[in-house]
């Protein structure tokens, strides 16, 4: 079994994600070929919450320009929205 640091990256602080925190649902930068159940056992082993469920999507990198050669792209990610059982919440979300 991964170590669960390495399957969820970081916590996605947007605007959309944080009003999504207030009804229970919880966003993710992940490993980009974690899946569903070793994202879930991750989240409840780093914040001791219930999983209720977990909708993932992949994000295709952007193309960037690099100097005047207009070839460089960034990263293709994966983000996890993770639904947590009513009665818990993560606390690290709270308050922003």
């Amino acid at each position: 079994m991964r170590d669960p640091y390495q399957i969820i990256e970081r916590p996605l602080l947007t605007e959309k994600s944080m009003d999504q925190s207030h009804v229970g649902k919880y966003t993710f930068r992940v490993a980009l070929d974690a899946n569903k159940i070793e994202i879930a056992d991750a989240v409840q082993r780093i914040f001791k919450v219930e999983v209720l469920k977990v909708n993932t999507l992949r994000v295709r990198g952007k193309k960037r320009r690099v100097g005047r050669f207009p070839e460089g792209r960034t990263s293709d990610w994966k983000k996890a929205i993770v639904t947590l059982k009513p009665g818990h919440t993560i606390t690290m979300f709270e308050g922003l």
